[in-house]
């Protein structure tokens, strides 16, 4: 009897979300501070200073995509780890890695003290940083939506998802802060402090997913294992390789996309219009609170109306704002460049809250960990990581005009589109429930 009394208690979706906001959060600041100082300053600190500009800018968006390289793998092994240990233990075990590398960053020698030692220890920790991510992203949204009430998958589901949004707000305010001391003091030090400030977040998110509970489900996993069983990794490929595929598509825009208007807009504001670092900082700060404000209300919609539709409409969305994100920096008039940053964040948000439940309800319980990890880690790498890249290298070959990156972000916001569509033919492929059966949904939510 004691074995059910426990898997209640394991049900409280609150705790659960909030564990996984928490989780998520802490993780996603680390990445968001290294994509921002990729950026703005990693090219003059951990590279030679006679290095023409441009390279030096690449070079700095190189150490930033190599992070998403061994995101799969991160994906296989900490997925393995949660379908067969369960989720919990996993999740600590990321959060503790991503902390360490980061803080590390925050002391690493420069360029001018230890020369190509400099950059070397950069893209060692930033790889570490892509295998402890890997792994985090499916365990947090199993965390949440696997101990949802019935029917309320994509709203619970969204919590871990705000962790995106709760980072970059963090990572952005932080870089924004820094800059109040000048510029010389931020390309001296004040770059350091938001990755030195992570090891205070990372103490916080421990003491939380420590008093974590299992889902419910982990005990019917282990009750229906036998020695006879694949490996989670094999069993995914075998019989949900087109979700897979189809997923790594569906999730482009969220991904690769966020990462055209955040830090290649960031870059091409600075670099090609002479913008003001501190205006576009302040932005992306003002849009990373947008996004906060709105993807929990878009999630409860979908729960209503369909996850599917309101993902679909925020990539339609996506494609109609594309050139209009990019035409009003053109102006230089602040508030059309705050509107229009706002306004893209505010329809991506239809796509990061549902994209959860959605992924993870076309796996088996058994290796879902692992399947949507696949899928979300492929694309990360894929798109993530060579997106801001590859729309910077198209900036430079036409002579510093935007058209091609916003031509980038409507094609595949296109092709995710579709990919959408597909997966909602495809989610009635495993008939077991995502959620626990329980129809009470807790007061006030």
């Amino acid at each position: 009897m004691s074995k059910p009394a426990k898997s209640a208690k394991q049900q409280n979706p609150l705790r659960s979300a909030f564990a996984a906001l928490a989780g998520t959060s802490i993780e996603w600041y680390d990445f968001y501070a290294f994509a921002t100082a990729a950026a703005i300053v990693f090219d003059d600190v951990f590279f030679p200073a006679d290095m023409p500009p441009v390279l030096r800018t690449m070079s700095a968006f190189a150490t930033f995509a190599v992070g998403f390289l061994l995101r799969p793998l991160g994906g296989i092994v900490f997925g393995h780890i949660g379908d067969r240990v369960g989720r919990k233990n996993t999740l600590v075990i990321t959060l503790m890695m991503m902390g360490v590398a980061s803080f590390a960053i925050g002391l690493l020698p420069t360029y001018a003290q230890v020369g190509a030692l400099a950059p070397t220890l950069l893209i060692i920790l930033r790889l570490i940083q892509g295998i402890a991510i890997g792994g985090e992203w499916g365990g947090a949204v199993l965390i949440a939506v696997e101990n949802a009430p019935k029917g309320r998958a994509t709203f619970f589901g969204s919590f871990a998802q705000l962790g995106s949004s709760v980072g970059a707000l963090l990572s952005t305010g932080a870089f924004s802060l820094m800059h109040l001391w000048g510029d010389e003091a931020f390309k001296t030090w004040g770059w350091r402090v938001p990755f030195l400030a992570s090891a205070v977040l990372v103490v916080i998110g421990l003491l939380i997913r420590l008093k974590l509970e299992e889902a419910p489900v982990m005990d019917e996993i282990r009750a229906q294992r036998t020695v006879q069983d694949k490996l989670p990794v094999v069993e995914v490929f075998q019989t949900s390789w087109r979700t897979v595929l189809v997923g790594v598509f569906a999730l482009a825009t969220a991904t690769g996309g966020y990462y055209i208007v955040t830090s290649y807009l960031l870059t091409y504001g600075t670099d090609e219009l002479g913008l003001s670092e501190a205006m576009l900082l302040n932005g992306l700060t003002l849009a990373a609170f947008v996004e906060l404000v709105v993807t929990p209300g878009l999630s409860w919609l979908g729960d209503r109306v369909g996850a599917h539709k309101v993902v679909i409409a925020g990539l339609f969305g996506v494609v109609v704002l594309s050139v209009p994100q990019f035409l009003v920096m053109g102006t230089g008039s602040v508030f059309l460049i705050y509107a229009a940053m706002m306004a893209m964040r505010f329809t991506m948000s239809a796509l990061y809250g549902p994209i959860a439940a959605i992924l993870a309800e076309g796996f088996p319980p058994r290796v879902r960990y692992t399947g949507i990890s696949l899928s979300y880690q492929i694309c990360n790498m894929i798109f993530g990581g060579f997106a801001p890249l590859a729309a910077l290298s198209l900036t430079a070959l036409v002579g510093g005009h935007y058209w091609p990156a916003a031509a980038l972000l409507m094609l595949i916001s296109a092709v995710g589109i579709w990919c959408t569509a597909l997966l909602r033919r495809m989610r009635d492929t495993y008939p077991e429930p995502l959620t626990t059966d329980r129809d009470a949904v807790p007061a006030g939510v």
